[in-house]
Parts: structure tokens; C-alpha cells; sequence
């Protein structure tokens, strides 16, 4: 009986996730990754007939996917997060400034997107490590090929001399690009602890917060925070730091929060909440808010809440709204 053979475009499909986690990384966006994996796929697709096996098909999709990455970074700004912009402001502010452009900000992005399952609990870490917020905003401060040396080395593990062949250039050359990256993500990722879901510990504080939000008892959710904590909230320009500011904000402009549901997800490698506020016109509760937290030494040091909830929550599968029966 002969071999089954599997059409091209099954083979192809198979690397979507770790190229969507590979673009994400480069770009900064859930969203222009999944584009840039769709040219990469189509460009693979049409070009399948020439391409003569002399290097693994896995191989190929990334040099394909580099040079897709390479070509939107070449006209792009780069993706930041609102610490980049400026020092924290002030928790009594009645307004946080106008919304900027989505272009501008690094964007979460959910698990199951850009991370392949593996068996190994150690493996399971590294891979939610390389796609948390603070390390994908490190990443966008790299130059493009820089960025693509460190990811396919540190990340994916490649050796100098497959990125060499990848990006057409010399192991020297790799390995200057390397060492250059790492100094400069050293210097400028200041992450949060990525955990087992299952941490009895991390699990704890996340019901304390649950209970302390939807309650909106500021007393017991401050609480929970490292007294540095930051809050930031995409796309508006505004973050705060401490929880004195943090406070002010939720008892004063923020206050319309009282009353939310939250519902767990995960993003880059991070407990996440879909949060959704009374709904001002009806019953039951709508989108407000994607909140990513950092938690670090058994607190909380970052709450990062992104407000572009028609992408966000498709993205994520979340409900356009809850019902009082949900």
C-alpha cells in the first residue's frame, strides 16, 4: 500500500502557531502576525512547485517569514508600551489623554495563538517566558535583523550557523548580533514571574483579586499590589505607579469599574481577565477592558489593562457581552 500523502496545504497549516508566536515576537502585534503568517503561508503556497527541498520545509516557512517580518518593519514605528512614552501621571487626573494609534503599542496576544503544546513542564515555562509583555516590548527596542538573530537563538534555539544560512550572513556576524541583543534586553526587560497555572500560590492571589475587584474593595485589592505597581491602559497614553495613584484612579475617574465581572484567560504567558462593566443601558454586563497582570515575589506589579476589546475579545473567543443569567 502506498504512503498517504499529504497536501501541501496541510503541511503548511501545521507551522501556523509557531510562526504566529515567531512573527508576534518580531512584531509586537497579535494581529499584524497573523497577517504576516497569512502572506507567509500564500508565498509558501505559490512558490511550493520551485522549492527543491535543499533545506527542511521548516526552514523555509522562516526564511520566508523573516523576510515577510523584515519588509513590515522597515516602514513601521516601533511597537511600545505607555512606560516608554514618558513618566507615570497622576491618579487624580480627570482625564487620561486622547487614544493613540494602535500602531504605536504592543498588544497581548492569547496563549493558544503562538504556542505549540509540548510534554516537557520546563519547555512549557521557557516558551510562556518568551512571549511575555515586558520581553516582546524589550524586543521591539532591538534593530529588525538583531531581533530575528535573538529570537531564532535564544527563543528557538537554532544554531549560529541554520540563523547564518537564514539571514545570509556569517556565524561571526550572528554572533556579534547576539551578543549586542542581549545586552540590550538585559538593560531594558524588567518582567514579571511567569508561573504554572496550577501554582497553588499564584492561584491564591488571583481569587483574592478576582473577589477584591468584582467587589471593588480597593482596600483589599491594594493590597495585593507591590507598593511600585504600574497601571496602564492601551490605548490611552496614561500609566500610573504606586498604589496610592492606583487607588485615586479607581476611587475617582475609574470608579465606573464598580460592579465588573471578570472572566479568566491567558495572555503571553500571563493570568489574564476579560472585564466587563455594568452595562449603562440594560441589563447584564459589556467589553471594557483585556487586563494582562504581572505579578512578581507573590504581588502584583503590573496591571495592564488593554481597551480595544472589539479586536481584543474576538481574538481571545470571549462573549460580546453577559447576560444576568451568565
Amino acid at each position: 500500500m502506498s504512503d498517504v500523502v499529504i497536501p501541501i496545504e496541510s503541511q503548511l497549516e501545521t507551522f501556523r502557531p509557531e510562526l504566529t508566536g515567531y512573527c508576534y515576537r518580531m512584531l509586537g502585534s497579535a494581529f499584524e502576525a497573523e497577517d504576516a503568517v497569512q502572506d507567509t503561508l500564500v508565498r509558501a503556497w505559490k512558490s511550493y512547485e520551485g522549492f527543491e527541498g535543499r533545506s527542511a520545509l521548516r526552514s523555509w516557512l522562516y526564511r520566508i517569514a523573516t523576510n515577510v517580518c523584515l519588509t513590515m518593519l522597515g516602514s513601521a514605528q516601533r511597537r511600545a508600551r505607555p512606560m516608554d512614552f514618558g513618566g507615570p501621571g497622576d491618579g487624580h487626573a480627570t482625564h487620561p489623554g486622547e487614544p493613540r494609534p494602535d500602531e504605536i503599542w504592543v498588544g497581548p496576544v492569547p496563549d493558544g495563538r503562538v504556542l505549540t503544546a509540548v510534554a516537557d513542564p520546563a519547555q512549557v515555562v521557557a516558551d510562556r517566558e518568551s512571549i511575555r509583555l515586558a520581553f516582546v516590548a524589550a524586543l521591539q527596542h532591538l534593530p529588525a535583523k538583531q531581533r530575528a538573530v535573538l529570537i531564532l537563538r535564544e527563543v528557538l534555539a537554532w544554531s549560529a550557523q541554520e540563523v547564518a544560512d537564514l539571514l545570509e550572513t556569517s556565524v561571526p556576524s550572528v554572533n556579534s548580533a547576539l551578543q549586542r541583543a542581549r545586552a540590550t534586553i538585559a538593560a531594558t526587560d524588567k518582567g514579571a514571574q511567569v508561573l504554572e497555572p496550577s501554582d497553588d500560590e499564584q492561584k491564591k492571589l488571583l481569587a483574592r483579586y478576582v473577589q477584591a475587584f468584582e467587589a471593588y474593595d480597593l482596600t483589599a485589592l491594594t493590597a495585593l499590589l507591590h507598593e511600585d505597581a504600574t497601571l496602564s491602559m492601551p490605548p490611552l497614553p496614561l500609566w500610573l505607579r504606586g498604589t496610592g495613584d492606583i487607588t485615586a484612579w479607581m476611587s475617582g475617574t475609574g470608579a465606573g469599574c464598580e460592579g465588573s465581572r471578570l472572566l479568566p484567560v491567558v495572555a503571553n504567558g500571563l493570568p489574564a481577565f476579560a472585564q466587563y462593566r455594568p452595562n449603562p443601558s440594560g441589563p447584564g454586563h459589556v467589553p471594557w477592558a483585556l487586563i494582562v497582570l504581572e505579578i512578581s515575589d507573590g504581588r502584583i506589579t503590573g496591571i495592564n489593562n488593554f481597551l480595544d476589546t472589539a479586536r481584543l475579545f474576538p481574538l481571545f473567543g470571549l462573549p460580546a457581552q453577559l447576560t444576568p443569567e451568565d
